[in-house]
Parts: C-alpha cells; sequence; structure tokens
C-alpha cells in the first residue's frame, strides 16, 4: 500500500475528508508522510532549501541576536531556545558552535530544545548535535510532547525560533462554494466543496477576505491555534517566526490567495495531488491572524520586517563579520559574499520571507532597540 491507497482508504471509510486531513496525511503520516521517510529533503539534492542550507551565517547572525535578547532580559543564568520544526538540527548547530566561540556567557546559560514531529528528521539530529547532546546542552523533544515540555521549564526565560515551521501546518481551502472536500474516485481525487464551518467564517471575517468568483483562499486555522498554544506558553522571553506570509491588507489587494503549493527535486507545482507523500506541500502564513493570537496571550508584537531588514540589522555593525571570519583566499570571500547575498536581497530569499517578533515580560520600548527591529529607522 502506498499513500494514495491509504488515503483513498480513508475516503471510502469516512466519505471526503478535508484538504487539512489531506494535507496532514501527505506531509506527516507515520509510515507514508513527506517528513516521515528516509529521504534526503533539503538542499541541492533534495526538494527544497532553507537558509540554513545557503550557510552557517544564517545561524550565526540568529546567534548574535539570541545573546542580544539574553542580555535585554537581564543576562538570567538559564535561558530556553525552543526551535520548532527544527529540520536536520543544522541551524542548532550553527547557534550552538559560534555562541560557544563568541558569546561565552550565553553559552553557559542556554539549553537549546529542538521540536521536530519526524522522527527520522529527529534521527538526523542527534546525530548531527551529538556532541552537544551528550553535554547536556541541546535536547530532541517529540512535536506532541510541546504542551508537557514547556510546563516543566515555563519559569525560564525563553525564546522561541520557527523558521518555515508555520508554512507546513495544514489548513483549509475555501471557495465561494464552501470549503474543500476530497472524494475519491477509482484511485483519483474528486474536488467537492461542503458548507463552511463557522470557524472559517470567523478566520475570514477577522483576518482574511472572503472568496469571490474562482478565488480560493486559505483559513490557517491550526496556525493560530499553535500560536496561541506558543505565545500562551511563554511567561518571559521572546519569539521569532520567519516565513512566506502576508497581511489581511495584502489579501484585501487581491494578493495571496490560493497559495497552497507543491515541492519537489526544486520544482514548484499549484497542483499537491499529484504525488501525496512524494512532494512537500506548504501554504503562505497569514501574519495577521499569527499576531493576533500572540496578543491574545499578552504578547507585545512588533512591525513585520523583512528577512533582508532583519538580517542587514543584525549584521550591519559588524559589517557581518560573522560570514567572512574564517575566508582566507579571496575566492573564499567571493563565494560567501555570493551566499549571503542569496540570503538578505530581493535576488535571493531576502524580499520573500517576513519576519514577526514578538515579545513578552520586557519593556517595549528596550525590545524595539534590538538590532533585528533595527533597520531602516
Amino acid at each position: 500500500m502506498n499513500l494514495r491507497q491509504k488515503i483513498v482508504r480513508e475516503i471510502q471509510e469516512v466519505g471526503p475528508i478535508r484538504f487539512s486531513r489531506y494535507m496532514e496525511m501527505c506531509l506527516y503520516d507515520p509510515e507514508f508522510g513527506y517528513y516521515s521517510r528516509n529521504a534526503e529533503k533539503f538542499g541541492r539534492a533534495g526538494d527544497f532549501y532553507t537558509s540554513s542550507d545557503v550557510h552557517a551565517v544564517f545561524g550565526r547572525l540568529l546567534a548574535r541576536q539570541f545573546e542580544e535578547m539574553w542580555r535585554m532580559l537581564g543576562s538570567p543564568t538559564e535561558i530556553e531556545v525552543l526551535e520548532l520544526g527544527s529540520g536536520r538540527g543544522l541551524f542548532a548547530q550553527d547557534v550552538l558552535d559560534w555562541s560557544e566561540k563568541k558569546f561565552p556567557g550565553f553559552f553557559q546559560a542556554v539549553r537549546y530544545s529542538l521540536l521536530e514531529r519526524s522522527s527520522i528528521l529527529r534521527q538526523h539530529q542527534e546525530k548531527t548535535l551529538e556532541r552537544h547532546i551528550a553535554s547536556g546542552k541541546a535536547v530532541v523533544v517529540e512535536a506532541g510532547e510541546f504542551d508537557r515540555w514547556r510546563s516543566r521549564s515555563a519559569e525560564i526565560p525563553v525564546i522561541v525560533f520557527a523558521n518555515e515551521f508555520f508554512d507546513a501546518l495544514p489548513v483549509e481551502i475555501v471557495s465561494d462554494r464552501g470549503t474543500l472536500r476530497l472524494a475519491a474516485r477509482g484511485d483519483l481525487f474528486v474536488e467537492e466543496w461542503a458548507e463552511a464551518s463557522a470557524a472559517e467564517f470567523e478566520f475570514l471575517d477577522r483576518y482574511g477576505v472572503h472568496p469571490e468568483a474562482a478565488d480560493r483562499v486559505e483559513a490557517c486555522l491550526i496556525a493560530q491555534q499553535w500560536m496561541s498554544r506558543i505565545a500562551k506558553s511563554i511567561k518571559r522571553g521572546f519569539l521569532i517566526a520567519i516565513d512566506y506570509g502576508y497581511t489581511r491588507e495584502e489579501q484585501r489587494a487581491g494578493r495571496h490567495l490560493g497559495t497552497v503549493m507543491a515541492y519537489r527535486q526544486h520544482s514548484a507545482s499549484a497542483n499537491p495531488f499529484e504525488a501525496p507523500g512524494d512532494q512537500d506541500i506548504t501554504a503562505h502564513v497569514n501574519f495577521t491572524a499569527l499576531l493576533a493570537a500572540a496578543e491574545a496571550e499578552g504578547m507585545a508584537t512588533y512591525k513585520l520586517r523583512t528577512q533582508s531588514q532583519f538580517l542587514l540589522g543584525i549584521g550591519e555593525n559588524n559589517q557581518f563579520a560573522d560570514a567572512f571570519e574564517e575566508c582566507t583566499l579571496p575566492q573564499e570571500k567571493a563565494k560567501v559574499a555570493l551566499q549571503l547575498k542569496h540570503l538578505v536581497t530581493p535576488a535571493g530569499v531576502g524580499e520573500t520571507f517576513h519576519v514577526m517578533v514578538a515579545s513578552k515580560g520586557v519593556e517595549v520600548s528596550e525590545a524595539e532597540k534590538l538590532s533585528g527591529l533595527s533597520f531602516g529607522k
């Protein structure tokens, strides 16, 4: 049996399923899901890049921002960095290695927790971070353990970091005909439409737009629920979320409608039904909904930055020395310059991603001085 057959069997047993259930199975089915199978998903040989695949400077710059946040919290003797959807652990490795070298006070205080749903990726993390795990500096946590894990360390200040986490959470698709359901005809998926739920209508009323003829929009209910859980768990600290995304104002201007995409071998497709389990499926993040969820749980939020603005703000004080420190030859510097350009310019991913920052237990006037929020002031 493959994943398509498994989904068809479920449809035969329970009737047409929500798109969120289909997306959930495609990405996270324990046996056949995209993130559950032992395949290389990241980098040149995989289906997509994350910023950590480009160069270690991404983690180094965020280490610098984390250390600044730690100092803003009063340099506590203990602080947790909690990374959501932590992939192979490359970002965590870059942060910890650079902090150990450059920020010894922060490194001594930090405990780095990696929250990951995929057992295969958790195995990658344990290998990548073997030294830091052995020393007790890092720990790998199954995503289902989030609430219990956070409750154990609720009094410790925390920095929650989520890079391309929310775009991989299942969504509902709504059109002027209702909410999408998937039926099956043989081994083919067939789209049907049912009346949208009260929760979906309320989400679009508050944070998005209602679809007009031929439009499709996403109701990102699960992402908003996750943000509420995260923000509620933070007693004192910061949150940084980096992702593809949009605001309600951008949707009202007619943009970011129907953003569900599938990725396979660095090719994008608007058809999420083509290769279930063999392609990544994402949807752009509704930052208006995420900001509202964080604020409802007592967090202060700040104006969205692009990844370009955020990284330039962190790196401009030392001329991005974090990127070039280990370069000895001109060719090495030229290569790193190109990698850095990919992270911070519109030609790369610098203007594609947005950065959301939120805080709790910190004076807003102080948090606004963070270097990541400073560019262009």
